[in-house]
């Protein structure tokens, strides 16, 4: 059988990190995930706001990298749970157990925390900011990489084998 659930949105909250008695780090946090049909009775786009948890490493790097409006990407499997609440009454949770969780979205470049020289797809600058690789670069590139091949003249197109 299989549960397994990827959720894309933003943060509602910072992540609250807390460790059990057994002093292992779980993250809870909650994502707002936007419908892709309907409309709501004034025409805008529903939205879903889904509990998530992340235990151990993973709870960790939530708490540490995403903040209140950050895009998360969540992959996981559903868990749905009984509990009793103050009042004694019985109630039921979803919540998604967090396996993976990736950022949603490039880093903003005004955010000066310092990404240890990460870079996608540009060169890092002393400045902190990007610049696309110039396409130069890719002709250059592109050269060096076909510099081992060539061509054979008079292929007679049968196969050796």
């Amino acid at each position: 059988m299989l549960n397994h659930i990827v959720i894309m949105g933003r943060l509602t909250r910072d992540p609250e990190l807390r460790y059990t008695g057994s002093n292992i780090p779980v993250a809870s946090f909650s994502v707002a995930v936007d419908r892709d049909f309907g409309k709501g009775e004034n025409g805008e786009k529903q939205t879903d706001f889904i509990n998530c948890v992340a235990w151990r490493s993973t709870g960790e790097f939530v708490s540490k990298y995403f903040t209140k409006g950050s895009m998360i990407v969540v992959s996981g499997r559903l868990q749905i749970r009984d509990y009793t609440d103050r009042d004694g009454n019985k109630r039921t949770a979803a919540e998604v157990v967090a396996d993976n969780v990736y950022f949603g979205e490039s880093k903003r470049r005004d955010d000066n925390a310092g990404d240890g020289g990460y870079q996608r797809g540009g060169a890092r600058q002393d400045s902190g900011t990007y610049r696309a690789p110039s396409r130069d670069s890719f002709e250059s590139a592109r050269r060096q990489a076909s510099g081992g091949f060539q061509e054979i003249d008079g292929d007679d197109g049968d196969l050796p084998f």
